[in-house]
């Protein structure tokens, strides 16, 4: 296989040349840029500042800057980056006066959300607080929020895009739904200071995603098939696998997010993820065919206890029309590249 990460890179680059300058000088802030999202969008302008020299500086806020230095060298290596020690909700103003705030920091846990759902709740609505405070008192000129499209709730059906004007949302009784009504209020706390101290914020909702830099060992089930199949292991599908997703490619979720943050107009929130569906049972065939696992699949049929067993796909018809971006990998090459990441070998 002769895909390489600094592909990705260059790929991002491209896809963002006529807009890299509008950072040209910029002082960035950024929560949760250790997480898997906030990695990407640091690597992409990391390129785009070798390439071009913007002249920019990125505080990011971790929780343990020396565990990050340590795993991400490159990073920490970067003249442009400094990590500060901190939790998102005991963040306070530096002082500092900031070009623009991402907030991308939130634990999407699915024991979390299963087993402390106040903690769940408290983390995403006092986090994005105490981001949009530390945005107002830096004097900011634009906040961006990362937020998910599990503020749909359980979508039906019958729709099988849903787009930004659903009118849906998660069942406020069911403690299950805690991460998905927690970034509903949190989307609610940003057009609240929109209104009440004129900040300018965009927002995006992001779907499931694959690539590079995902950890196999989470909750992700596409991580997860991965896993099992880079061990030669039968991946097992714990329910029936009958619910649907979509995969968007870790590169082009990069270039995405940050051509919203560059280009898009104040209050603007956009689906992000892939158009392209399919459900978990097929996607467990699809990861062993891909990577001639030897070890097949199997569908254990057992009952569903997560959040949403039915459909979660977007509709990206506004993204794509408003900000000419475009997915540029499919799922197939998803799987091969998240695979060779992490060792495999075609």
């Amino acid at each position: 296989m002769s895909w390489t990460f600094d592909d990705d890179l260059a790929a991002i680059y491209a896809a963002l040349a006529p807009d890299w300058a509008r950072l040209a000088g910029a002082r960035i802030f950024m929560t949760g840029g250790t997480g898997f999202i906030g990695r990407w969008m640091l690597e992409a302008l990391r390129d785009a500042d070798r390439r071009l020299g913007l002249g920019i500086h990125v505080t990011v806020l971790s929780r343990d800057p020396a565990a990050f230095a340590a795993r991400v060298p490159q990073l920490a290596a970067w003249p442009a980056l400094t990590l500060v020690a901190g939790t998102i909700d005991a963040l306070e103003a530096d002082g500092t006066r900031y070009s623009h705030v991402i907030h991308a920091a939130t634990d999407a846990s699915a024991d979390l959300n299963l087993n402390n759902p106040r903690a769940m709740f408290d983390t995403v609505v006092t986090g994005t607080r105490r981001a949009l405070d530390f945005t107002v008192a830096s004097g900011a000129g634009r906040f961006f929020f990362l937020s998910s499209g599990a503020v749909y709730g359980a979508q039906p059906w019958d729709v099988a895009e849903v787009g930004e004007d659903w009118r849906g949302g998660p069942d406020p009784l069911d403690p299950r739904a805690a991460y998905a009504e927690g970034k509903r209020a949190a989307e609610m706390l940003c057009a609240i200071y929109a209104k009440q101290f004129g900040l300018p914020f965009v927002s995006a909702r992001i779907f499931a995603l694959l690539g590079p830099l995902l950890s196999l060992d989470i909750h992700f089930a596409a991580g997860n098939f991965i896993r099992d199949a880079l061990a030669g292991q039968t991946i097992r599908v714990e329910g029936a696998g009958t619910a649907v997703r979509s995969y968007l490619y870790a590169g082009d979720l990069a270039a995405w997010l940050w051509k919203i943050l560059l280009t898009a107009a104040d209050g603007a929130v956009y689906n992000v993820g892939s158009e392209e569906a399919v459900s978990i049972a097929a996607l467990a065939e699809r990861v062993s065919r891909v990577l001639g696992n030897p070890g097949g699949f199997e569908i254990l049929g057992r009952p569903d206890p997560g959040w949403n067993p039915g459909r979660y796909v977007p509709s990206t018809a506004r993204i794509r029309r408003e900000l000419a971006v475009r997915s540029t990998v499919d799922l197939d090459e998803a799987i091969r590249r998240t695979a060779y990441w992490n060792g495999w070998k075609p």
